[in-house]
């Protein structure tokens, strides 16, 4: 590990450690030390700069959910502590919202570089559908309740899009490994419309789980979220940004993919009539295989960025 402190045994142990002493032991003040001052921060909501940023926004989610816990579930990663290192950190998240008494879970996968002690790129995704849903509400609600927020404040922050995004200095796709190049090609697959594939390349008894808190179980359920999510943006660009694969000891051969999909909602699926509207989906997905084809997956988008758009554009 060289450039990071000598405390951190690899680099999962860094990316599970900082989570820890920023989130649960209310180290905000050491994200002037782990961030970069400059770090580029990316999430469905929109696009932010600098660590002070990060500060502000760390303090406002635990404002609003004080006994928040992060969880480490896996952290795929890529790269040297020389040339920099992703890491790609998928994590459960429980908190209680401090107004409602509501208890809520749900998960957040984070892509994350660094180099020499610091992140200074990052691509973090919530799901905050399945946060609007324990909260009593829908995706689409929660939408119309942030853009309504936002003009009462005078303060519009617009969802992320590629013409907003800007370089950071990773500039990275990743790695070679086999099982990324095997995830990768199932996902392009499937965003082609070969939902054929799913019981040759999936476990008859795989387990997925999808934004919205929602947990699929064998081929049908799996089909019926790929092609709900493909069904609503049936001619946007799909594109793979990031992949990576990996064989750890102790572990199944894991994959992590960053994903996007640009393009009308033009179809029916999991977002209702068909608008037009122009759409933006960050994703991202981790996936395990087993002797019997792929065995976990586990799927990130933000319902609630995607109905802000095509609320937004219906203005």
């Amino acid at each position: 590990m060289k450039g990071f402190d000598e405390k951190f045994n690899d680099f999962p142990d860094y990316i599970l450690k900082i989570t820890n002493e920023i989130w649960e032991n209310r180290g905000l003040h050491t994200l002037h030390d782990y961030y970069a001052p400059d770090i580029v921060v990316r999430t469905p909501l929109g696009i932010d700069f600098g660590n002070q940023g990060v500060i502000n926004a760390t303090m406002n989610v635990l404002a609003e959910f004080p006994n928040r816990t992060l969880l480490g579930e896996d952290v795929i990663w890529s790269g040297t502590p020389e040339t920099g290192m992703l890491s790609s950190h998928r994590i459960i998240t429980t908190a209680t919202h401090i107004k409602t008494g509501q208890n809520l879970r749900f998960r957040v996968i984070a892509d994350c570089h660094a180099k020499n002690n610091q992140i200074d790129d990052e691509w973090l995704i919530r799901d905050q559908g399945a946060i609007a849903r324990q909260m009593g509400q829908t995706p689409k609600e929660r939408a119309q309740e942030v853009i309504e927020m936002q003009e009462q404040s005078g303060i519009v922050k617009p969802p992320f899009t590629p013409n907003i995004d800007q370089d950071g200095p990773y500039l990275g796709r990743g790695n070679d490994n086999e099982w990324g190049e095997k995830y990768a090609d199932i996902l392009t697959r499937l965003m082609n419309a070969e939902f054929a594939l799913i019981p040759h390349e999936y476990d008859r008894c795989c387990l997925g789980e999808y934004p919205g808190g929602v947990s699929g179980i064998s081929h049908g359920e799996v089909d019926a979220f790929w092609l709900g999510l493909r069904s609503s943006f049936p001619s946007a660009e799909f594109k793979i940004h990031h992949q990576i694969g990996r064989e750890d000891k102790l572990m199944s051969p894991r994959a992590a993919i960053r994903w996007s999909l640009t393009g009308k909602h033009e179809g029916y699926g999991h977002f209702g009539q068909p608008t037009g509207a122009e759409v933006h989906v960050m994703g991202a997905c981790h996936a395990e295989f087993g002797p019997w084809g792929l065995r976990r997956e586990y799927v990130m988008y933000d319902e609630v960025a995607i109905w802000q758009q095509i609320l937004l554009a219906a203005k």
